[in-house]
């Protein structure tokens, strides 16, 4: 059984991720096909890039790197919950994807979004040059929530109809490139 990882992108206290999260959590285990890695990248809490070899060596020294490495190694696929920072994307996030190099080449990432009313997409759009440089490879297929502050009640998020059917898409979508991308890596 191929590995999902699901991150958390931000790392703000009272974060509207968090329980966007869950819910992508709850319902791609729910459908199943997966064996998930639920990565909150406020608890990973990864230092801002301080190794001093390019990733590309993979010439890793820190024990949060090696641990990191394991962990993204491991997945098939990736779902990030990410809200758009001034139209781009959120620091951590960009600074885990940073901290690696071969561990993403060939593997499919979608995306579940939100913000206010560009629902995020801005910040997916951002971050497009930076997966394409590690090698991950963008689905069709990605969730965007607008107007997330009204969207969380009582630390839950309750998604819509139409979130609903996106994130199966997408998860769909996610097992068929694990699957096709497998020998390629």
């Amino acid at each position: 059984m191929n590995t999902l990882m699901i991150v958390v992108a931000s790392v703000r206290p009272g974060r509207a991720g968090l329980p966007v999260a869950q819910w992508v959590n709850s319902a791609v285990a729910e459908r199943g096909g997966f064996e998930i890695d639920f990565v909150d990248l406020a608890e990973l809490a990864l230092p801002f890039m301080d190794e001093p070899n390019h990733p590309a060596k993979r010439a890793y020294t820190k024990p949060h790197t090696f641990a990191w490495s394991e962990r993204v190694e491991a997945a098939d696929a990736f779902i990030f919950v990410t809200p758009e920072y001034n139209h781009s994307y959120a620091p951590a996030l960009g600074n885990a994807i940073d901290f690696l190099s071969q561990e993403w080449w060939r593997k499919p990432v979608g995306f579940v979004s939100y913000g206010g009313v560009a629902a995020g997409a801005r910040g997916v759009s951002a971050i497009e040059p930076v997966l394409t440089t590690v090698g991950l490879i963008k689905t069709g297929a990605n969730v965007e929530i607008p107007f997330i502050g009204t969207r969380v009640q009582d630390d839950a998020f309750q998604p819509n109809e139409k979130e609903s059917a996106i994130l199966g898409k997408l998860v769909t979508e996610l097992e068929t490139l694990a699957g096709a991308l497998k020998p390629l890596r």
